[in-house]
């Protein structure tokens, strides 16, 4: 018993001396690992950017660059070279402005909104045929294979659902002949009035009457209404009861004549069955500012006639006698 336990604290100082050698032996070997490691670590993003430097740098990349810039020059140049030439095809022959009617006014509008249709789909098609190119330029891959990647990745980016359904209402919207440039209209939901200045295939140019450029997307549309003509013509029946305010009346409606496209005038006169004289007045304004007619212009009248030169109130009427006469076709002989 002695000897063993004089034996033991040289066999515990030999095991505690053999594990620090082979902790110390682990920390050298982890200590020489760990340059290693960095610098194969390193070496990797030395060879990565030296990759493409070197890719940057070769004639490869310098003759994709040159062919991508030929390919965007020749397309600009084809581009700008379309656009000046169809609106001169469209308009050839074209029906001079002094022998204006309504069927040669409808044509001229066709016209522009095709040349306006055309201009905006040409820009999204050289877009995309140029873009098709570019990729293929750098990826040398077969172009059908390129092109369906190219419109998947373009349908998304824009959004496939609101981007879809504005090119689809504006297919429909001139396949319909709803409207075209030129033509006054008011859009729903919105109330937006104004003369259509560009049509696109994704988007509608209005021009307001106090000069804003507003632009609606075609989807958005729930209603049109179209003033073909750009005007509301109205009627005014005036009944007084002497001439002396008949006089007044007549002398008032000539002022002011600068924001009508028709100037207030007298289409006809005859006599009340009281004896006085009633008069029908005719005048024209832009849609949007029938006030000027149903507030304005019969305000003037009564501060005109008086309160004593009034047989009755002033009565505003619009009806287009083309449209009277085009309803009693539809309606059957009594």
């Amino acid at each position: 018993m002695a000897s063993l336990f004089r034996c033991s604290p040289a066999i515990i100082f030999q095991e505690t001396t053999g594990e620090s050698t082979s902790i110390a032996e682990a920390a050298g070997k982890a200590a020489q690992e760990i340059p290693e490691e960095t610098g194969t670590i390193l070496g990797g993003v030395r060879d990565f950017f030296g990759s493409i430097a070197g890719y940057l740098l070769s004639t490869q990349f310098v003759a994709n660059v040159v062919s991508t810039a030929i390919v965007v020059v020749l397309a600009t140049i084809l581009y700008r070279v379309v656009i000046r030439l169809i609106p001169r095809i469209l308009r050839w022959r074209r029906p001079e402005e002094d022998a204006l009617d309504t069927y040669a006014l409808a044509r001229i509008k066709r016209q522009d909104t095709a040349i306006t249709l055309i201009r905006n789909a040409l820009r999204y098609v050289t877009f995309a045929i140029v873009a098709l190119f570019v990729v293929g330029i750098f990826l040398r891959d077969t172009l059908p294979t390129v092109a369906g990647a190219s419109i998947l990745a373009a349908i998304v980016g824009f959004g496939a659902r609101d981007f879809l359904r504005d090119i689809i209402a504006g297919f429909f919207i001139l396949f319909e002949g709803q409207y075209n440039v030129g033509d006054f209209i008011e859009v729903e939901p919105t109330k937006i009035s104004g003369l259509v200045e560009e049509f696109g295939l994704r988007t509608t140019k209005i021009r307001a009457l106090s000069g804003e450029i507003i632009y609606i997307p075609n989807g958005s549309l729930t209603a049109v209404t179209n003033y073909v003509s750009g005007q509301q013509r109205f009627t005014i029946e005036v009944q007084l009861k002497d001439e002396e305010a008949e006089k007044r009346v007549l002398e008032e409606v000539k002022e002011g004549h600068g924001l009508y496209l028709t100037p207030p005038h007298l289409v006809g006169r005859d006599e009340t069955p009281e004896g006085g004289p009633r008069l029908r007045l005719s005048a024209s304004v832009l849609p949007s500012t029938a006030w000027l007619i149903e507030e304005n212009l019969v305000e003037r009248i009564r501060a005109a006639a008086g309160e004593d030169g009034l047989a009755a109130e002033p009565l505003v009427y619009k009806v287009d006698d083309r449209n009277v006469r085009r309803i009693r076709e539809f309606i059957p002989p009594e």
